[in-house]
């Protein structure tokens, strides 16, 4: 069994409150705003948008409110991100020493992905990843698992994939793949043992 790695949540820490704590004084506000202008519907779109810039600018125009803080979530988007989840980049890492192919699968607009690899050097070390700012679709859907088993070489029931969201998770077991549904008090390396994908 080969592991596939989501990166938001499981290799690399996300949150927009990481930003967003810092630059609204207001907690309420800022809550609004998430909940609102920042859903996560529309941060998928941004994850497949040609542009990130003009997405925003033009959700800026739905959500006047919010106008500063939509473009400070281009701005300064690096802030989103936390601390890496050290124990898991230590699995990634250990798998790679013992020879064995290491594969990655994340929702990540493309100019911010590259920003990403800059900052953790982890995420260079993937021997294949499917990112969807490249492919122009996110995960849960179909397609982007399609083209993740075109990529890799391997059919699903080789591959468990590791993922916060629990709709990722599902759509992944439908297609055939084991699937762990990560959250910090998971151990993860004693669900891929479980699994067979640590020896």
């Amino acid at each position: 069994m080969f592991v596939v790695f989501d990166i938001g949540n499981v290799l690399v820490r996300w949150n927009p409150r990481n930003l967003f704590g810092k630059t609204i004084a207001d907690e309420a506000r800022m809550e609004r705003f998430l909940a609102a202008a920042l859903t996560m519907d529309f941060i998928a779109l941004t994850d497949i948008a040609a542009d990130f810039s003009h997405a925003v600018k033009e959700r800026a125009k739905a959500f006047p409110e919010f106008a500063r803080e939509l473009h400070l979530f281009d701005e300064r988007w690096i802030e989103t991100l936390g601390a890496p989840v050290e124990e898991n980049v230590a699995l990634l890492r250990r798998l790679r020493r013992a020879g064995r192919p290491v594969y990655g699968l994340s929702n990540f607009a493309s100019v911010k992905f590259a920003a990403a690899r800059r900052m953790f050097d982890f995420l260079n070390e993937f021997d294949a990843c499917v990112i969807s700012g490249h492919v122009g679709v996110v995960k849960p859907d179909p397609r982007i698992f399609a083209i993740l088993f075109e990529r890799v070489g391997r059919r699903p029931s080789e591959l468990v994939f590791v993922d916060d969201s629990l709709a990722n998770v599902r759509a992944a077991e439908a297609l055939g793949m084991a699937a762990v549904h990560y959250r910090p008090e998971v151990d993860l390396e004693r669900e891929l043992a479980l699994r067979g994908a640590l020896s």
